[in-house]
């Protein structure tokens, strides 16, 4: 028998969600999420799902389906529940593509891109105070950090400071900040004239929860490299990666 991720406890907390975003309660519904987060675990092909979770290509049907109708992404916002917006922050991290993600049909959209690394992908991530994911975007590998900063900042609830690297210093994304009634708190760049003298160090050492999140997301191997052909797929294994840390809290 397969190792699984889901006790009693968390089946009951996360059964109402998926009911409540069209999920029919079938007999095999609590095996067939299993199996989708197998997959997300493990990061094996979807073939190779062991047969206690049922016909692989049942499962991957389910998960294609449920990812194409962004039911995995409403599960993962409906568990966020009460964040903490003391101050929330924002990272990017790479994700290298498997050989397997590509030769998706030209008309897909695919977020995979060129980079020093080859063929990747880029995880755009908001997270609380306390570390835990809020929102996310997923471009092409190539796509600097702050091109899609300015569009989650404006999307995600007001927070007192939002914190950042040096990768996010530009007078537009402060102005962002400074316009959606936060402070930010953001080091300025070695060549900058201004300096850092005002910033909120103290503040700043809490950054590394946002490089915690990503440390946690990566323990599962089909976010640490990725295997989905689809952007909207890659973004389907990420929210129930996502939901999956709510869901313990």
């Amino acid at each position: 028998m397969p190792r699984l991720m889901l006790t009693d406890e968390l089946w009951s907390k996360l059964l109402p969600i998926m009911l409540e975003n069209d999920i029919y309660d079938k007999a095999t519904l609590r095996l067939t999420t299993e199996g989708i987060l197998y997959k997300m675990r493990v990061g094996c092909p979807w073939r190779d799902l062991p047969d206690y979770f049922g016909t692989w290509n049942k499962i991957y049907k389910r998960f294609n389906d449920w990812s194409s109708k962004l039911k995995l992404m409403k599960i993962f916002k409906a568990l966020v529940i009460d964040p903490d917006f003391e101050w929330k922050m924002i990272d990017g991290s790479i994700v290298k593509a498997h050989q397997h993600a590509t030769g998706a049909r030209k008309f897909e959209e695919k977020a995979i891109g060129k980079s020093v690394a080859g063929n990747t992908s880029k995880i755009h991530m908001i997270v609380d105070s306390h570390g835990n994911p809020i929102d996310f975007e997923i471009t092409e590998g190539q796509i600097h950090d702050i091109m899609m900063a300015t569009e989650l900042i404006e999307r995600t609830p007001q927070s007192d400071y939002t914190l950042a690297d040096k990768g996010y210093d530009g007078e537009y994304f402060r102005w962002v900040i400074k316009e959606c009634n936060s402070i930010p708190v953001i080091p300025r760049k070695s060549n900058s004239k201004i300096g850092n003298d005002d910033l909120y160090k103290f503040i700043y050492k809490q950054r590394h929860q946002v490089e915690n999140v990503f440390a946690r997301l990566k323990h599962f191997r089909s976010i640490a490299t990725r295997y989905d052909k689809l952007k909207r797929n890659f973004e389907g294994m990420l929210s129930l990666a996502c939901a999956y840390i709510w869901l313990k809290l």
